[in-house]
């Protein structure tokens, strides 16, 4: 029976029928059991439709039941495909990211916004094991919780057959948004969805989508042989900073890009952070250089590297130390040193965030230069600097970070949560007079933190430390 306004399946009362794809149509619905917006996706199954309508709706319905969070509708249920197939979700209100993009260019600071919001999002469902392959503006929800990604019809999720890569050796994705490993037949990178925000970020950035809008598998191979002109090539305005995250996102080797979007997303806050290219790019080649490497023979996957799945697994992507140089380095900052090398050491595209805490009062006002009239954010950012030196690591994969806070732990913790930090490295020191300022602070990363945390301790050092020498003449 075709839906209709009023019918009722499996206790969804269709309300009114939604704007729809050429796929499936979507319906405004309620249930007595949920008391939010709910629609119904119910694909279009006509006698003469592809298959890949079918594997579709299979794949979304498969996904969904392994996703929650913020940053995805609430799955509410399905139907039966024998009968009326379709896919229940909560109806997320908020502006669609297609609508705003038509407003672009945008000012960098509203793009570096919405850039944060829709990284968070990939980077929830990273870790959930799903790809989605079909990030767009139309498959996005500026919500007040935050980005809200739709449509998982052609993701993938690691633990899940991939049916659509199983049915067809053709590029699946939207030809102006997919990257370069999906077009030669890989489903199962994030890296290919860092590659879809940064055609995101082109287009609110110029207007343009960066390769155009291909209607051929030659068209959309193009973008193995030519590079897209940078963002600032066509929107002068565009600070540099957000001209080289949106460069590094669509790198054709994925071994370049951002290791995840939570590095997307961090650069974005820390817009004085960002590592510019030392040089200018060498100029891409012409359209007729381009459509000739079509017809010549080249190992294309060994233009897009290696997957980064191997890279994501062996530890975090993203690594916060809080090192304590109120005092200058000591023993226990250069055993926090060596901690953070062999945490880093696990995975090459991590990035190292370093972090030391100013504390302020509450009551007194704080001074902002020392005896010598020298600043003391100054001076302490000098001083982690120099202190994470011997790591020798290129400007892109470090940042360094002076917070101001009553409380060191809570600055910490705060900032950790707001960058999605995978792993903490914190010293603790075990004196009894400090133990009870430092100690508590590692006390309460350690039972807060949203990740791992590795604590670094120097009990035997200390401790002979604060033992008085015996008086000259006594054992």
């Amino acid at each position: 029976m075709k839906p209709h306004a009023g019918m009722t399946i499996d206790g969804f009362e269709l309300i009114e029928q939604m704007p729809s794809g050429g796929m499936a149509s979507l319906w405004r619905a309620r249930h007595p059991a949920h008391d939010f917006p709910i629609v119904l996706k119910m694909p279009f199954f006509d006698p003469g439709a592809e298959v890949s309508v079918i594997i579709s709706h299979e794949m979304e319905e498969m996904i969904m039941r392994h996703l929650s969070g913020p940053h995805v509708p609430r799955f509410l249920g399905s139907g039966d495909l024998a009968r009326t197939p379709y896919v229940a979700m909560e109806f997320v209100e908020g502006r669609h990211l297609a609508a705003l993009a038509r407003e672009a260019p945008l000012a960098a600071e509203e793009i570096a916004g919405i850039g944060i919001e829709v990284g968070t999002a990939l980077n929830a469902i990273h870790r959930q094991k799903v790809v989605h392959l079909d990030l767009k503006p139309e498959n996005v929800i500026l919500a007040e919780r935050g980005a809200v990604l739709l449509d998982f019809g052609l993701a993938t999720h690691a633990d899940l057959p991939d049916l659509l890569g199983a049915e067809t050796e053709l590029p699946i994705g939207t030809p102006a948004y997919i990257a370069p490993e999906q077009i030669l037949g890989e489903r199962f990178d994030p890296a290919s969805d860092i590659f879809a925000l940064g055609c995101i970020l082109y287009l609110l950035a110029t207007g343009k989508e960066p390769f155009g809008h291909p209607s051929t598998v030659a068209g959309m191979k193009r973008r193995l042989y030519q590079a897209p002109a940078p963002p600032r090539a066509r929107n002068a305005t565009l600070p540099q900073w957000l001209d080289a995250v949106i460069m590094r996102c669509l790198e054709l080797d994925r071994s370049k890009r951002y290791a995840d979007a939570a590095q997307v997303a961090f650069d974005l806050r820390n817009p004085d952070q960002v590592a510019l290219p030392r040089q200018q790019e060498a100029v891409s080649p012409g359209l007729l250089q381009g459509l000739a490497g079509l017809f010549r023979k080249t190992d294309e996957r060994a233009l897009v590297g290696s997957s980064s799945v191997p890279r994501r697994e062996a530890g975090p992507s993203m690594v916060l130390v809080a090192v304590d140089l109120s005092s200058g380095p000591d023993p226990l900052a250069q055993e926090v040193l060596a901690e953070t090398a062999r945490v880093l050491a696990c995975r090459p595209d991590s990035k190292l965030v370093c972090l030391t805490v100013l504390k302020t009062e509450i009551v007194s006002e704080t001074p902002l230069a020392d005896e010598s009239g020298r600043s003391i954010y100054l001076k302490r950012l000098v001083a982690l600097k120099d202190w994470a030196r011997p790591l020798h690591l290129p400007d892109e994969r470090i940042s360094f970070h002076v917070l101001e806070g009553v409380s060191p732990a809570d600055a910490i913790l705060a900032f950790a949560a707001r960058n999605d930090a995978g792993h903490i490295v914190i010293g603790a020191r075990a004196s009894s007079a400090l133990r009870r300022h430092l100690g508590s602070v590692s006390a309460k990363v350690v039972a807060e933190a949203r990740c791992s945390v590795s604590v670094v301790r120097l009990k035997a050092v200390e401790e002979r430390a604060a033992t008085p020498l015996p008086e000259p003449g006594n054992p």
